[in-house]
């Protein structure tokens, strides 16, 4: 008897089974979303501004602070209500650079609702060509975790030289931000 018949409940049991296993991939896939803010700092606050440099005060994910400085031709981005005492106001990219106006919020969901737990944002660093001394523009997404008294840099993707990176960047921001101490632990850097 080369098929037997299963009895119908261990049919419906199976079937049932399965179910919940797509539901559960389902779920967790829906666990973390993005959502986009533009950064126009024409709509943004300003908190001081002198000849080396000028903060802003910006609306961010439905009303989550955001903070936005220039200074020595460099930009400085950080999040939160506590967002100028957070490291990520003191960090920048080591060349001269500006952003991206499109800002990606990573949002995960706790206790019912989506928080942003971390942004992915595209800066804009002058690369100099070394055979003429001229300057590119380089682009690398810096992904950067929210948290409060932990808001940091967590990784710098080249995306001119890593296919994938926005995908690689929202992996980041999913699973590493988490556990990453602002404090003790080093930035990403791909590729390496």
């Amino acid at each position: 008897m080369p098929f037997a018949k299963k009895p119908l409940f261990i049919t419906l049991l199976s079937s049932l089974s399965l179910i919940f296993s797509f539901s559960s991939i389902s779920a967790n896939a829906q666990e973390y979303i993005s959502q986009y803010t533009k950064i126009d700092l024409e709509e943004c606050t300003i908190l001081n501004a002198d000849d080396f440099g000028v903060q802003f005060a910006c609306p961010g994910y439905k009303g989550y602070p955001l903070y936005v400085a220039e200074g020595d031709l460099r930009f400085f981005v950080s999040y939160g209500f506590g967002a100028l005492d957070e490291k990520a106001a003191s960090q920048t990219l080591p060349n001269f650079n500006t952003i991206n106006e499109t800002l990606e919020w990573r949002l995960s969901k706790q206790n019912g609702e989506f928080k942003p737990i971390a942004t992915i944002l595209r800066w804009f660093p002058d690369i100099s060509d070394q055979s003429g001394g001229e300057f590119k523009q380089g682009s690398i997404l810096v992904v950067t975790k929210i948290q409060k008294n932990n808001t940091c840099h967590v990784a710098y993707i080249d995306a001119q030289l890593v296919d994938g990176a926005n995908e690689i960047a929202q992996n980041i921001a999913d699973n590493a931000v988490k556990d990453f101490n602002c404090e003790t632990d080093e930035i990403l850097m791909i590729p390496s």
